[in-house]
């Protein structure tokens, strides 16, 4: 590995007048949801291209078109961008370092510090599960991945919602820089993922790595946006060359050994090795592959993830057990819903013990977070809610109680029908189904107020 500098530029988003206005009128009533990068889910396209949204999800609505302009500005992405060249000496290759893994130089007797390469090979490195190792970041193709992930979804999701021509280019253009396009596009592989360092080390990644990509599951929703709602901007190039990459990425993910291993894991990450290998197939139009998928993971691992009070052990027994086991829900959900969307109902498919996705959220649910993040179970939440019901309000309540914005959060526009429990976070916004971007639902005699500021904002437009 050797060290490379430099970097590539961001182009800013631009906004349409039409987007001025929507803005004007709905910030004054209340602030968008801050941005939050969700692990992973799964919408049904055809959902979102109806524009048939419940009247409460208008908070969602304009927070999803501000994250998709939040996460355009920052575009687009590319694996090349990386000081670190991968063993192959290929850029194109994805590479990232174990992100658990941590450095001991006390043996080596130097009395200055090493140079960073040094470390890296010389150095050896420990496993401290849960704690994370800043410098896994300095590669970062595993932080630009995710945000080209973040990006493309939302950004399909706006364009659905509003039918804004440049919501489509932007998600458009980010997959083909990191997909298709020759100069930029990454290798269909993750042999270089995780890679530990150290004496011997480095040569190759580990099977926990195929975790990096867990974020397909977004850019294959995106595709599915674009591609049936017959974009023109998702060219028939771009479609055949996203096939092509993802039907090459299949064969190496199904008989690779690193990419086999991560196959038969037990926990999350055998969850997130399904929903990844089931996103490249829908992008693959592998239907049926795609359907084999997710019957094999609701066949198998997920029959012994849950106990029968809804407990996830192998989550449990991890550092940070509030986060994973968020976060194998999440995976489960997506597996869910992924096989909704091609024909199969696994909602209710019950592991060994009795229990499934519900009961495992129901678990969570009593569990206090104490130090880690508690929003990460608020998005499995309401989708059991939407998806089981809350006829005592269950759900709803404990969202309320714990965050009064998540009307406004992007996962509410989904995950319905869900109550929005009375809060005003859900009723501004923009609402795609009317019939032009000014018509706007207004309360309490703020009409002219309103209208003042619209007038004042688009004043400052043309001025």
């Amino acid at each position: 590995m050797r060290l490379l500098r430099g970097s590539s530029p961001h182009p800013p988003s631009r906004f349409t007048l039409q987007f001025l206005l929507c803005a004007s009128l709905t910030i004054l009533a209340r602030p968008v949801q801050a941005f939050s990068s969700y692990a992973n889910d799964f919408v049904n396209p055809n959902y979102l291209l109806a524009r048939n949204y419940p009247d409460n999800t208008g908070g969602a609505q304009f927070s999803i078109l501000k994250w998709a302009d939040l996460l355009a500005s920052e575009g687009p992405w590319t694996v090349i961008n990386k000081p670190v060249v991968p063993p192959s000496g290929d850029l194109h290759d994805y590479m990232s370092w174990s992100p658990y893994s941590w450095p001991n130089c006390s043996a080596l007797g130097n009395t200055t510090e090493l140079p960073l390469p040094q470390v890296w090979s010389d150095c050896p490195y420990y496993l401290q599960d849960g704690i994370f190792n800043p410098d896994v970041r300095m590669i970062n193709n595993t932080g630009h991945f995710n945000a080209m992930a973040d990006a493309v979804w939302m950004n399909s999701m706006a364009w659905a919602m509003t039918g804004i021509n440049r919501y489509a280019h932007n998600a458009a253009t980010f997959i083909n820089v990191w997909f298709v396009q020759n100069s930029t596009a990454m290798n269909p592989n993750l042999v270089y993922s995780q890679m530990r360092r150290g004496p011997g080390k480095g040569q190759i990644g580990a099977h926990t790595g195929e975790l990096d990509l867990k974020c397909m599951a977004k850019v294959a929703n995106a595709v599915l946006i674009l591609r049936n709602g017959n974009s023109p901007y998702w060219t028939k190039e771009l479609d055949d060359g996203m096939v092509d990459w993802c039907t090459r990425f299949i064969s190496w993910f199904t008989s690779y050994w690193i990419a086999l291993e991560e196959a038969i894991a037990k926990n999350n990450h055998g969850s997130f090795y399904y929903s990844q290998l089931a996103a490249h197939q829908l992008i693959a139009k592998d239907i049926e592959g795609a359907r084999a998928t997710m019957t094999t993971y609701f066949h198998t691992i997920y029959m012994n993830q849950i106990t029968e009070t809804g407990e996830q052990p192998l989550e449990a027994r991890r550092t940070r057990p509030y986060h994973y086991r968020a976060y194998n829900i999440i995976a489960m959900i997506t597996n869910a819903r992924i096989g909704d969307y091609i024909g199969l109902d696994f909602w209710d498919w019950k592991g060994f013990a009795g229990a499934g996705i519900q009961e495992a959220v129901d678990f969570a649910m009593t569990v206090p977070p104490g130090h880690e993040q508690a929003a990460e179970l608020y998005q499995p939440i309401a989708c059991t809610a939407a998806q089981f019901g809350d006829e005592d309000g269950k759900y709803a309540n404990f969202l309320a109680s714990a965050d009064s914005e998540y009307p406004s959060s992007p996962y509410f526009l989904w995950s319905q029908p869900l109550s929005e429990s009375g809060l005003a976070a859900a009723r501004p916004g923009f609402s795609p189904e009317r019939a032009s971007a000014e018509r706007f639902r207004v309360s309490d005699g703020r009409m002219l107020l309103l209208v003042a500021a619209a007038a004042v904002g688009l004043a400052c437009v043309w001025w």
